[in-house]
Formats: C-alpha cells, structure tokens, sequence
C-alpha cells in the first residue's frame, strides 16, 4: 500500500506541473496518442490526433472520423503504478524485481497502445459495437494484461523463495 500511495503522490505531482496548460494534456498522454496514431497507420488506415479545444485531452481520428479521447486515464501510468507496487509487495531479490518491473510495465505500456488501436478501428468498422468495445474489450486488454503479469510473478517469486529456502 505504502508503495501505491508514493507513487500515486509523485504521479499526481507529475500532472500537477501540466494543469497550467488548460487544453494540453501531459507529456506521457501525448506520447500515447502519437505512438497509437503511428500504429493505427501501420494497418493502412489515416489517423489523425488533434489537441482538444476545450479540454487536455487530444482527439483521435482515423480517416477522417473523429473517433474517441485519449486523456491522462489512457496513458497506462496508473496501472504500471499498480502493477508495480503489486510486485513490491512480493519483493524477490533486488534485480529479478527491477527487471520484472521494467519488463512488465513495457509490456502493459504496449498492451496499452494496441488496446487504444483496436478500440479506434473496431469503432471505426463496427460503430454498432461501441459500449461494448469500450465497456469490455477495452478494460479487458489491459487488465488481463496485468493479471497474467501478477499470476506469473507470484508464480515465478514463489519458486525463487522455495529454491532460497531449499538451499
């Protein structure tokens, strides 16, 4: 918990520097929609992002269709914190957890960007599907993401604790 709080306390220090801006959203928000607009183009289509003009949060097209937000909430950060402090939690030796750590929140930061992909292609071909896309696939992607992340931790910090007791 006390990892958890900490970075939650940094992280919102981080935005805090951002709130000046009213219309722009944070640097790792920006770096999202840019890395998900690179993405949506790789699969042939035209994307677009445009800054907001009322709120920090920056619009996503894809040919021409204004299809959905990417504000802070989108930026993975707040789930890397919670799956990092998870992993604190069940501490193993110092460079296994630093580079499970680093690893994991990479993977959930990609996982992140392809979630925001298939959201905005998905909706874009399948209007008719977006509650569900968004209500399920979309938290879906991502939260499974972390829980396979956490089972294979636990199952991975489990063995290194047995192999520790056993010698």
């Amino acid at each position: 918990m006390g990892s958890y709080f900490l970075f939650s306390v940094f992280y919102n220090i981080y935005l805090s520097f951002f709130e000046t801006s009213k219309y722009y959203p944070d640097f790792f928000t920006h770096l999202v929609a840019l890395q998900s607009e690179a993405v949506i183009e790789s699969f042939g289509y035209t994307s677009k992002i445009r800054i907001h003009p009322t709120e920090p949060s920056l619009q996503l097209y894809v040919n021409d269709v204004f299809l959905a937000r990417i504000i802070e909430g989108c930026n993975s950060i707040s789930i890397i914190i919670l799956f990092t402090s998870f992993i604190l939690s069940f501490f193993a030796k110092f460079k296994v957890t630093f580079l499970y750590i680093f690893t994991g929140a990479v993977l959930i930061y990609i996982a992140n960007i392809l979630r925001i992909v298939i959201l905005a292609i998905g909706i874009y071909e399948y209007p008719q599907y977006t509650s569900f896309l968004h209500t399920i696939v979309f938290p879906l992607i991502i939260y499974g993401t972390v829980f396979i992340l956490w089972v294979f931790w636990v199952r991975l910090f489990s063995k290194i604790t047995a192999d520790e007791k056993a010698v």
